[in-house]
């Protein structure tokens, strides 16, 4: 079955606790934890929300975000995006993310946060 959200993360205690968090609630959450390979997922997973960690190992959130916004396909290019960051950390592409949230976050935060997004 196809996620509601896909999460690009490399921090495991932070996937796994978003995951924990959200499926909870009901929703279908795939995890990928790199850069590497990231927007290959988004193509192939098609999520309603990704949640995206600015900071990432071989490629950067950043650099996804902007290559996801510059599709050619609309649907693609306007999926919702979630950035996370670490307090302070400023980006290009965080005013290309639909919302931004700092690490460390309160789980009802992240709750609130993507009800939100995804009604």
């Amino acid at each position: 079955m196809k996620p509601d959200i896909l999460m690009i993360e490399d921090e495991p205690n932070i996937a796994e606790a978003v995951r924990f968090i959200l499926t909870r609630d009901g929703w279908r959450l795939a995890l990928h934890d790199n850069g590497l390979g990231g927007i290959e997922m988004i193509r192939e997973l098609r999520p309603r929300l990704l949640i995206l960690d600015l900071m990432l190992p071989n490629r950067s959130g950043g650099e996804i975000l902007s290559e996801l916004r510059a599709d050619s396909d609309p649907a693609l290019a306007g999926t919702l995006v979630l950035m996370l960051t670490a307090r302070g950390q400023t980006g290009e592409a965080m005013g290309q993310a639909d919302a931004v949230m700092a690490k460390p976050f309160a789980n009802d935060e992240l709750r609130a946060q993507v009800r939100r997004m995804l009604g």
